[in-house]
């Protein structure tokens, strides 16, 4: 993958329905280059899909932020469906490093916020926690 293909891949990151004429014209291309360049990171597997976000996917909850939580022993699996279960998780990452697992939390104010970080902490197996505030999100270009 060049530098090309990576401005490709950003604008469709922007736009995945632009047209290949709109695309090719941003990226300075022509138009068979355009699409010769999206089959061949499709068939690559660089490209793996194309996805649809609805309002509801882009819409903010008021609070948002990311829990790092470190855990005891070997209750990860355990932890983890006890956090699917939990209605303002919105995402659940595995990760190495420190913390074992990164969760994103939204709700609508901050007092539930610590409520729900509450609970969590109470989570047998839970270590140690840290969390962070999402203040903004940027698009990725």
């Amino acid at each position: 993958m060049d530098k090309t293909d990576e401005r490709l891949i950003a604008a469709l990151r922007v736009d995945a329905r632009a047209s290949l004429s709109d695309l090719a014209q941003g990226l300075g291309l022509s138009r068979t280059t355009v699409r010769a360049r999206i089959e061949r990171l499709q068939r690559d597997g660089q490209i793996v899909g194309f996805t649809v976000l609805t309002k509801a996917d882009v819409a903010t909850a008021a609070v948002r932020g990311l829990m790092m939580i470190g855990i005891e022993g070997r209750g990860a699996t355990r932890i983890i469906r006890q956090l699917q279960g939990l209605p303002e998780v919105r995402a659940i990452h595995s990760t190495n490093g420190r913390w074992d697992l990164i969760v994103q939390i939204e709700t609508a104010t901050l007092e539930a916020l610590d409520a729900v970080l509450a609970r969590i902490r109470q989570f047998d197996g839970v270590s140690t926690s840290e969390t962070n505030l999402l203040l903004s999100t940027k698009a990725a270009s």
